[in-house]
């Protein structure tokens, strides 16, 4: 399956003119992590237009805070398009891997200079070390996340190629620290089954959070989908994911996991979701090729964005999971 194609599709479904990742399904609105995500797929596309009017949106609407991490969302529905100016770190934490991967495609300094910025400010800002171990992990934000006993953990946003490649190109430790330490408490999680969506690290160990999801969901789907691309396919987390997904019938695809594993809540037929468990599959049960649907381009934006990193990371990770 050719890339640039797909790249086209998704682009012209989800990008407006101005350079604004759209999340139709979420109120119009946008996200740190939606304009992280669609400027790390022009970069691997060599889309260099797309990816400057991404940046430069970025730039012009959520890099508003005075350090170099941005706004988490804008509201295209309200007056106050940005009312909370609460940073997501995997929205950095996309951009800036964004930026080094335009900087190296690209060859725009100023890209990899805007990488250096948010790398420094997510060390400095959004490391924090856990209560009982001391072991460096990522902070979803820098307000907001901490509670009496630790603090509350999102597995999936510690995508592990990410921290490490920024880690590496910047010289910032504490990164590669956190890539580290997020495989191991993703190993600890699935000691008890499916990773979940949240988890709350205290001195004791994880455990549920207050008021977050507890359920292996849509946030989690993306910890399987991390690994494989970071070259942990053999991880036990994805292991776990695949062998939740075996109870699910062909031509569908869980979407909400119980915590245990053995409760199937949600399901779809949406061909990005199938894409990444085609993709956790395969790279699990060792095959050559693997049932990656089709893209569809009428897709929505999570889902379409799902697939082309499931695309990606099978093509950089797992080559003879090439799609059949």
């Amino acid at each position: 399956m050719q890339f640039k194609p797909v790249w086209t599709a998704w682009r012209n479904a989800n990008l407006d003119v101005t350079g604004r990742v759209v999340d139709l399904l979420q109120r119009n609105a946008s996200h740190s992590e939606g304009q992280g995500y669609g400027m790390l797929l022009a970069a691997y596309a060599g889309d260099a237009r797309a990816f400057a009017a991404m940046e430069n949106w970025a730039r012009i609407n959520l890099a508003i805070r005075p350090d170099a991490l941005m706004a988490w969302r804008w509201l295209d529905d309200q007056p106050d398009k940005v009312p909370d100016t609460n940073n997501a770190s995997d929205g950095d934490l996309f951009r800036a891997w964004a930026l080094l991967k335009g900087f190296e495609r690209f060859g725009v300094g100023e890209y990899r200079d805007q990488a250096a910025a948010i790398t420094r400010d997510l060390a400095a800002k959004c490391i924090v070390s856990h209560p009982g171990t001391g072991a460096s992990l990522l902070l979803p934000a820098v307000h907001g996340f901490r509670t009496p006993d630790g603090f509350v953990y999102n597995p999936s946003y510690a995508m592990p190629l990410a921290l490490t490649e920024l880690a590496q190109a910047f010289d910032e430790p504490a990164l590669a620290d956190a890539a580290a330490n997020g495989l191991a408490m993703a190993d600890l999680l699935a000691a008890g089954g499916v990773v979940p969506d949240w988890v709350e690290v205290t001195p004791a160990g994880p455990q549920p959070a207050t008021g977050f999801s507890y359920e292996a969901g849509y946030e989690a789907i993306r910890v399987p989908l991390f690994l494989i691309w970071s070259g942990q396919g053999t991880h036990s987390a994805v292991s776990r994911y695949v062998a939740a997904q075996k109870a699910v019938p062909a031509g569908e695809v869980a979407t909400v996991i119980s915590r245990t594993g053995e409760d199937i809540l949600q399901t779809t037929s949406a061909a990005g979701y199938r894409a990444v468990a085609a993709l956790a599959t395969c790279t699990t049960d060792g095959g050559i090729g693997t049932e990656i649907p089709p893209y569809v381009p009428s897709a929505p934006y999570y889902p379409a964005t799902l697939h082309l990193f499931a695309m990606l990371a099978q093509m950089e990770a797992v080559p003879r999971c090439l799609p059949i």
